[in-house]
């Protein structure tokens, strides 16, 4: 018996030590930490951080590792910053970003290495479109998801003749032909397309279109500063009165301190509300305030999400990395137990979710209903 027990505890310490002597996943965090999207960046980080925190600093029974470059939203800078963390740092993993040309690129350095790459905000459709692949995932949207699910909202409230007004970059092109689709789909018509080039806020001219035409309803996708100045400026022209406006959730998201009462009533959908009462979201966002003093918002629970994503591949090969091929079907495979609502990956690796309706009510965007349910991008172009 005794030395039975004996072999038992001399396994179990071979084993641990084993376990110990696996060094740890390199992760590297590819997130601006300068400019305009800094906050964004750290809310992601963060996110990404609280959940391995969670699981005992280990995904996979692996410790994790931090590499990290500020990105500083600079596409022409993006393919040496990513190729600091591959080539340079031999990153396991990478986590990034926030901006779409940035994004691109990285998805670019990730498919011609062969490097693990988990997009947690960055929507362009390319992504999980034309640019796919089995080792490329994202954690957030794409661009066409919040367009295509205010669509269907505009239409079911029987709105007939909708203009569009966006900044001339893909974001905005992209999130508006996602509207388009859905309000010409569900028997409107999408009369005039206004734009004006990124970052430009001089609004008026566009404003006194949209009073000369008079459609039943405006759909706008600005976010940041814009995004205030814009809704700011379509309240003092008086049209909130007279033409309702809906927007992208990142019309509100982050702003309506600044926008006030401009803003009070606005229609938007995005995949997060700030009051989902749902035990995993209020539990979510009670250990986010206790380890960070803030608030979580859709940035934090898109890196938490990404690392969530990581841990259901990591958890299914072991942590063995050199188990590959599995290790990217069970990430696309994942049912990941968001605080924004369980969701899955689409076969281009796209979450497949729920897309909620909100309205201003104060300092929150208030759930009203789930707009579209378990809303799949259509991934065109992607070949896998």
């Amino acid at each position: 018996m005794r030395l039975m027990l004996s072999m038992a505890v001399a396994l179990a310490t071979v084993t641990a030590a084993h376990a110990q002597g696996q060094p740890p996943i390199k992760v590297g965090l590819m997130l601006p930490a300068t400019g305009t999207y800094a906050a964004l960046g750290t809310m992601i980080e963060n996110g990404f951080k609280l959940y391995v925190q969670e699981q005992g600093g280990k995904l996979g029974g692996r410790e994790i590792q931090y590499f990290k470059v500020d990105d500083e939203s600079e596409p022409a800078k993006a393919t040496d910053n990513v190729n600091k963390l591959i080539k340079r740092d031999n990153v396991d993993v990478l986590v990034g970003t926030v901006h779409s040309g940035v994004a691109l690129a990285m998805a670019k350095a990730a498919k011609d290495s062969n490097t693990l790459l988990i997009v947690p905000n960055a929507g362009a459709d390319a992504i999980t479109g034309a640019m796919c692949a089995q080792n490329i995932v994202r954690s957030s949207f794409s661009n066409w998801q919040p367009g295509y699910s205010t669509g269907v909202v505009a239409a079911q409230k029987g709105y007939k003749r909708a203009m569009t007004i966006t900044w001339n970059y893909a974001a905005g092109n992209e999130t508006v032909r996602g509207f388009t689709e859905a309000f010409e789909k569900g028997g409107g018509k999408v009369v005039k397309d206004l734009s004006l080039p990124f970052p430009n806020v001089e609004f008026q001219p566009l404003l006194t279109e949209i009073a000369a035409q008079k459609p039943d309803v405006v759909f706008a996708f600005f976010a940041g500063g814009g995004a205030v100045k814009f809704v700011k400026d379509y309240a003092a022209a008086g049209l909130t009165k007279t033409v309702p406006l809906f927007g992208s959730g990142f019309l509100t998201d982050g702003t309506l301190e600044a926008q006030g009462a401009s803003a009070q009533g606005l229609y938007t959908t995005l995949h997060y509300a700030d009051n989902l009462d749902t035990p995993r979201n209020n539990a979510f966002r009670k250990s986010f305030a206790l380890t960070y003093k803030a608030n979580a918002d859709v940035y934090a629970v898109q890196g938490y999400d990404a690392a969530q994503i990581l841990a259901a591949g990591l958890k299914a090969v072991n942590g063995d990395l050199a188990k590959r091929d599995a290790l990217t079907a069970a990430m696309h495979k994942a049912v990941v137990d968001s605080p924004r609502g369980k969701f899955t990956l689409s076969a281009a690796g796209n979450p497949v979710q729920d897309m909620y309706l909100r309205e201003v009510k104060g300092i929150n965007n208030e759930y009203r209903a789930v707009a579209v349910k378990a809303l799949a991008d259509p991934a065109r172009g992607c070949k896998l």
